[in-house]
């Protein structure tokens, strides 16, 4: 079998934080996301990873699914920017059920043959 390349690596690696958001999957989170990420929220409210992982475990952030529409990914040596766009189904900071056309704009790097999401910043599409 032939090895993924480094597109397929990292458009996997966002199926899977997706499929780990809905599931509360912490283990994968944690895999998927380094130790110095940080999300910025369409409100412009900043999360280490800690938060991030720890407000979808605790169900501030509630995600019950994403259909993938696009994918753009840039690969730069050991760098790369993904741009995302999925329409994420999700109940967040305490409001009700709804359907986002969400898209992340994701920096990744590619630590010991494995890459990482570094930043995400989430707006709407």
């Amino acid at each position: 079998m032939q090895a993924k390349t480094d597109k397929e690596q990292i458009e996997t690696l966002y199926r899977d934080m997706y499929e780990a958001m809905v599931a509360k999957d912490t283990v994968v989170l944690n895999r998927v996301h380094a130790d110095d990420f940080v999300l910025t929220h369409m409100t412009g409210m900043h999360q280490s990873k800690q938060e991030y992982i720890k407000a979808i475990t605790n169900g501030t952030l509630n995600y019950f699914s994403a259909e993938h529409e696009q994918m753009e990914i840039k690969v730069s040596g050991n760098h790369a920017t993904l741009t995302g766009r999925s329409r994420v189904t999700a109940a967040v900071f305490g409001g009700g059920r709804h359907t986002w056309h969400l898209q992340l704009t994701l920096q990744l790097v590619k630590r010991n043959g494995q890459w990482m999401f570094t930043n995400a910043r989430a707006s709407t599409y």
